[in-house]
């Protein structure tokens, strides 16, 4: 076997251990197309011992050594300089063999007298490995290797051995990649699916190469059994052999239920790379499929805040992939009975091959983005999505601290410590016309940098502060020394210039170019991690966490907002409003140019208009107000009818009600939609699915001391055949009858549209919901009912 080398893109890590030796396995495409597995067997499992001041370090070496055991050996000790929160220090490398080790030979070391800190015994072995090579997944790399052929444990074209990690590929494209997504719809007639029962009566998958292609159960003596498409949907993933499958909320439904149906009939969901293995949960709570990327879009989508509902129709809409109105829309309880009904039932395979183009191409939207974020944070673009925002920035740190020769902090339980955040001013209620929203950029991050902020820089005493000099927070007091640069400074530095470079970058290239839209999402991940990092420092769950610093962050912050006014209101700009880094102030260009250019002589930050209002409307509370953008667009903030016990037609009136009195300046409009609604109500014209109120049941029906009315439908659904367990949503609806609420709630399924109380929908969810944007206009809640007249425009209410 000759030695070679190979240009590889990595899409995934994971290891094994083989005869008492971890091997590294690094699934990847080569620059031939081929799907390939490279072995390393040449990394060790390590961790450091942090040594007190002026211990001597052989003899603590020599006690190290005497834990060791033959099944996984101590194999190496070494003395080393770090570095620990910016100090020298003196620590010792510890190596053993099987990862698993790590954890038993850190709690011996961790007693021994002389070792005041084990550190990053906590790492996982397979980031560890990332990290040392610098091999983050979703970039080119190049290896030295040995070419074993083609593998028989691995569904892959030639199994590589890894002689040399060379360096990394500074190749800017991506491989040919094979993407499918699919979507499950399962028979569910009394209440939430239930693997054990409810079997699965169609899989739509879509590929780059096949199009849609649907999997339907079939039915047997009145029997459904599904063991057909899952046999059919497992046979098409291992001959399409996708890299990449993208699912909407696969991890947390799609995935878990299949897994359960095929065991249910002896079936091994066997639709990885590494044969006989079935999917699994792994970190963050994704599911991974071995060798391939499952990417479950759902996490994204709840990272878009102008997605209100983070359903799937909503997002394709909002993603511009297929309007709601063009598609079919059943509601997942509805799904049963389009089945049974066989005139309908090609209409729930339409809506099922809907769910998974819409998926597709949502993924497809979102792909350079993941890459770009999971080649950043070293996190493989399956993990990524699942990571919260805070542990995608921590991975990104260690591998700095690893370049910086850092020592990385354990992390550790805290108790929550509150401190003061951001200013929010009092908003001037009422109607403002031609209102700009000025955002400083990446005010944290670069208060951060400016103030040299962290842990490592953090004195308490005056004297600490020489020879350099300290920044002292106002109103708080803390101080940071100016110099030498602190870690987060340095790493939030590195993050903006590169994000600058990148901007840079795509000033000579086409929009349309894939190399501009690649370097354009590379430049959005490099903004998230920096406007992450303050939030991350002051998260106790950090492992670089440190109050004192988060809070300073906030003090110059809010600082720097009362400044920001000030020229403001010299200018002669009226300020409407102010929250965390963005001002509400009149729109006046000259002024508003003026006023940029002076924050940013005077403040030494960059501030520039996110958008301008033609019309906006406040409250007298912060953080609640509605908008209409100069291009026409509704902003709803604050308003919104997000309790659980608010019925999908009160949010829906909502939000056309903000649409109206913003679009027309009528109040005299909106107040006639709403009586519009209830005269569709009380002639029963409105859905029974728009009416549903959907509650989880969070204990054992019988722990409930209240009849909620959410406990009450339950109750009468186990009394009908259905199932019911802790987690479940349970939807109802409150029919006619006297007495309390809650005793006339009954599931929704068994009712029709003139059992409804449409008195209890006008009444405590149509006009509450309406009123929290109408009553701040003079409306009450007898005018909406009757036919009282009510004033023409908005600007009478002002």
């Amino acid at each position: 076997m000759t030695e070679n080398k190979v240009d590889v893109y990595v899409l995934d890590l994971t290891y094994e251990i083989v005869r008492n030796e971890p091997h590294i396995v690094i699934w990847g495409i080569d620059e031939e197309g081929r799907r390939v597995v490279l072995r390393d067997r040449s990394f060790r499992p390590y961790f450091y011992a942090l040594l007190e001041s002026g211990v001597e370090s052989s003899a603590v070496i020599s006690m190290i050594r005497n834990m060791s055991v033959p099944r996984s050996p101590i194999t190496k000790i070494d003395p080393v300089r770090k570095r620990y929160y910016g100090r020298e220090v003196d620590a010792l490398r510890i190596e053993t063999v099987i990862p698993e080790s790590v954890r038993e030979y850190r709690e011996k070391v961790a007693q021994i007298p002389y070792v005041s800190e084990v550190l990053e015994a906590d790492i996982r072995f397979v980031m560890r490995y990332m990290i040392d090579r610098d091999l983050p997944p979703s970039t080119w790399h190049r290896f030295r290797i040995q070419d074993k052929g083609k593998p028989s444990i691995y569904k892959a074209d030639r199994e590589y051995e890894v002689i040399d990690v060379v360096e990394r590929y500074s190749r800017k494209d991506l491989p040919e990649l094979r993407i499918m997504s699919f979507d499950i719809e399962v028979y569910n007639p009394q209440g939430s699916p239930r693997p054990q029962y409810d079997p699965v009566i169609i899989i739509s998958v879509y590929s780059e190469r096949d199009g849609e292609i649907v999997y339907t159960a079939d039915e047997s003596g009145g029997r459904i059994i599904d063991l057909k498409p899952i046999r059919e949907f497992i046979s098409y993933v291992n001959s399409y052999d996708p890299d990449i499958v993208f699912g909407y909320n696969t991890g947390g439904f799609d995935l878990p239920y299949l897994i359960e149906r095929s065991r249910r009939y002896g079936v091994r969901l066997d639709i990885g790379r590494k044969r006989g293995e079935e999917p699994r949960q792994s970190a963050y709570g994704h599911i991974s499929i071995p060798g391939r990327l499952h990417i479950d879009l759902l996490p994204y989508a709840e990272e878009i805040p102008e997605i209100k509902v983070k359903s799937l129709d909503n997002v394709a809409e909002y993603f511009g992939i297929m309007k709601k109105s063009e598609r079919i829309n059943i509601p997942w309880y509805e799904i049963p009975r389009y089945w049974d009904d066989k005139s309908r039932r090609d209409k729930l395979i339409k809506y099922a091959v809907d769910d998974v183009v819409s998926t597709h191409f949502i993924g497809m939207k979102l792909l350079t983005f993941i890459t770009q974020l999971s080649s950043l944070t070293g996190l493989p673009m399956d993990q990524v999505g699942s990571a919260s925002v805070g542990y995608r920035l921590e991975w990104y740190l260690m591998r700095e601290a690893y370049k910086y020769n850092e020592l990385v902090p354990n992390r550790v339980e805290r108790e929550y410590e509150p401190y003061r955040g951001a200013i929010v001013l009092e908003p001037i209620p009422g109607l403002h016309k031609d209102i700009a929203v000025l955002d400083f950029t990446s005010m944290y991050p670069n208060i951060m940098i400016k103030y040299n902020i962290g842990p490592d820089t953090y004195v308490e005493y005056e004297h600490e502060c020489q020879p350099h000099g300290c920044w002292v927070a106002p109103e708080i007091g803390y101080r940071f020394r100016k110099h030498p640069p602190g870690f987060y400074k340095r790493v939030l530095e590195t993050l903006l210039e590169l994000r600058k470079s990148v901007r840079a970058q795509m000033k000579s290239l086409d929009p349309e170019s894939v190399e501009y839209r690649l370097l354009d999402d590379r430049q959005r991940a490099l903004k998230i991690l920096a406007n992450a990092a303050y939030g991350y420092m002051g998260w106790v769950g950090a492992r670089w966490y440190h109050r004192q610093g988060a809070e300073a962050v906030t003090a110059w912050g809010r600082d720097t907002i009362r400044k920001a006014i000030a020229i403001a209101r010299d200018l002669g700009l009226k300020v409407i409003y102010g929250d965390t880094d963005s001002l509400f102030i009149t729109y006046d260009k000259d002024k508003v140019e003026r006023f940029i250019e002076l924050v940013y002589k005077r403040l030494e930050l960059e501030i520039k208009v996110d958008k301008i209002y033609r019309k906006v409307f406040f409250t007298e509370a912060k953080k609640r107000y509605i908008g209409l953008t100069m291009d026409g667009r509704i902003d709803i903030v604050g308003f919104e009818a997000v309790r659980g016990d608010w019925s999908e037609l009160a949010k829906e009136i909502q939000e056309r009600v903000a649409e109206i009195v913003l679009s027309t300046d009528s109040v005299d409009k909106a107040v006639e939609y709403v009586r519009g609604v209830i005269r569709d109500l009380e002639e029963g014209k409105i859905p029974i699915e728009k009416l549903v109120i959907w509650k989880t049941i969070t204990k054992p029906l019988d722990e409930y001391e209240a009849a909620a009315p959410h406990v009450r439908a339950a109750k009468i659904l186990l009394s009908k055949g259905g199932r019911i367990s802790i987690g479940d949503k349970v939807g109802y609806v409150i029919t006619r009858g006297s007495g309390r609420i809650s005793d006339r709630a009954y599931p929704y399924m068994f009712v029709s549209p003139k059992d409804i109380d449409t008195s209890y929908y006008i009444d405590h969810q149509i006009v509450p919901a309406t009123l929290r944007i109408l009553s701040y206009f003079g409306v009450s809640d007898r005018s909406l009912k009757a036919a009282a007249k009510a004033r023409k425009t908005l600007f009478d209410f002002r």
